[in-house]
């Protein structure tokens, strides 16, 4: 069993983005970039968890390990926690690095930076999280402030949002609580930058800017 291996996910439909894993992507797919980064990391093994079979001949391209995926656990129907116990389920690993596509901002300096950390601590899980300091509501009445006392905006409470672009987690963790977020998280903050995930047609032209406007090899720079 390895130490830690790296799972990137990839459906081969998407709900919002039609292709979003394959579409050209500053000149590539963001599979393939993913790809590129998560070479550069010190684990033990990659693996393609997929239902495609554009992203099962991907990885044979780069010489990378896949698991077919099985179909219900690449359908709308299947929840967030089944989802997470199967993958934690069907991969042979101590620790389990996930690596989403779909969060193509985030640097190989970050990830490695968590895989150290996870490695030299007592956590049984770590989730990349945004910083997020708004005004909210919910029914008709604010969330985290009062009408009469509304304070500015730097001064309301800090919430923590998981990105889901960076986690690690241990596999037996996993299958316990059935979620990446486990009994002992560590919750690592990511820059904003590196916090955009493409869920939909606007987050795809965005994060394609500002991919470009940094240059791709800034994400593979220690």
């Amino acid at each position: 069993m390895n130490s830690t291996l790296a799972v990137i996910p990839v459906r081969a439909g998407s709900q919002r983005v039609s292709g979003k894993n394959f579409r050209q992507f500053a000149g590539k797919s963001l599979l393939e970039y993913k790809i590129e980064v998560i070479k550069t990391l010190s684990v033990d093994d990659i693996i393609i968890n997929t239902d495609s079979e554009e992203a099962i001949s991907i990885a044979k391209r780069h010489g990378l390990k896949y698991h077919r995926r099985e179909p219900y656990f690449a359908s709308s129907e299947c929840s967030n926690s089944e989802y997470h116990e199967y993958l934690a389920r069907v991969t042979p690993a101590e620790n389990i690095l996930v690596a989403q596509v779909t969060s193509p901002l985030i640097s190989k300096k970050t990830f490695q930076e968590a895989l150290d950390f996870f490695q030299n601590n007592e956590y049984n899980s770590l989730m990349s999280v945004r910083s997020v300091k708004e005004f909210f509501w919910y029914q008709d009445k604010p969330l985290n402030y009062t009408i009469k006392n509304a304070p500015n905006s730097q001064d309301l409470p800090e919430y923590l949002s998981p990105t889901f672009g960076l986690v690690i987690v241990k596999r037996e963790a996993m299958l316990k609580s059935r979620n990446y977020i486990c009994s002992k998280p560590y919750f690592k903050k990511v820059t904003q930058l590196e916090a955009i995930d493409i869920d939909t047609e606007l987050d795809f032209e965005f994060a394609q800017f500002l991919f470009q406007k940094n240059n791709f090899q800034f994400l593979l720079t220690k």
